[in-house]
């Protein structure tokens, strides 16, 4: 049986009410694909608005620049392919799935929070014991779902993600509609950071949470050893 990973990303191109593009991280998503499929995984795409998925073109350098994995993708037509007609999260059944994995980018701050189909997902990989991973600003995938008993999915679980101090280093404390770490630490998870921009992910349990696009490789290898794919 091949695994099968349902990947979720965000369909907001502009940062709230702003003019400042967005989308989702690049390497985020070129370097974890990559990683599960050459590893025997199956994935599929899916946004919380379905269609073409907005790439932050800050994440998208000049050619021969990029990470491997980036300029893997621009070349790869069937990825462009998924990019482009993405699935709506809600036309999917997360049992059809080994996991659920959340690549990031800020535009996730504004969609995946108030998604009532991330929601769903997140809970049911949760209720159903599957692995769910995000990297940087994909854990925002994980804010508002709750366990059966009611109280936040991270209560309790040690967690990882684009920290505050590296929030502010890119000047965008003042923009995005929270601060994921400190929204985290509020939820009851306990919060585990890196130093800014090195690679840094942490595994509890089902949890597998990564800080920064460096950390885009590690959350994957996690996820692969956790499927027991790993050869």
């Amino acid at each position: 049986m091949t695994t099968r990973i349902l990947m979720i990303v965000t369909s907001s191109n502009l940062m709230g009410n702003t003019d400042k593009p967005t989308g989702l991280w690049a390497e985020e998503l070129a370097v974890p694909y990559y990683a599960l499929v050459d590893a025997g995984a199956s994935v599929v795409i899916a946004s919380t608005a379905g269609g073409k998925a907005p790439i932050d073109p800050g994440s998208v350098k000049a050619w021969g620049t990029n990470h491997p994995a980036v300029e893997r993708m621009l070349t790869d037509p069937a990825l462009q392919a998924m990019i482009e007609n993405t699935r709506p999260v809600l036309e999917l059944k997360v049992e059809d799935f080994d996991a659920v994995f959340f690549p990031g980018g800020h535009g996730t701050m504004w969609d995946l929070p108030t998604d009532r189909g991330v929601k769903a997902a997140v809970e049911s990989a949760y209720g159903q014991g599957k692995f769910i991973a995000s990297v940087c600003h994909g854990a925002a995938g994980l804010v508002s779902a709750v366990r059966g008993d009611g109280q936040p999915m991270v209560q309790g679980h040690r967690v990882n993600s684009f920290t505050d101090a590296e929030e502010r280093e890119v000047g965008l404390a003042g923009v995005v509609p929270f601060m994921l770490e400190s929204h985290l630490r509020e939820l009851g998870g306990v919060f585990e950071g890196g130093d800014n921009w090195q690679a840094f992910a942490i595994r509890d349990g089902q949890l597998i949470t990564g800080q920064n696009p460096q950390s885009s490789e590690k959350v994957a290898d996690m996820l692969i050893e956790a499927l027991g794919m790993k050869a």
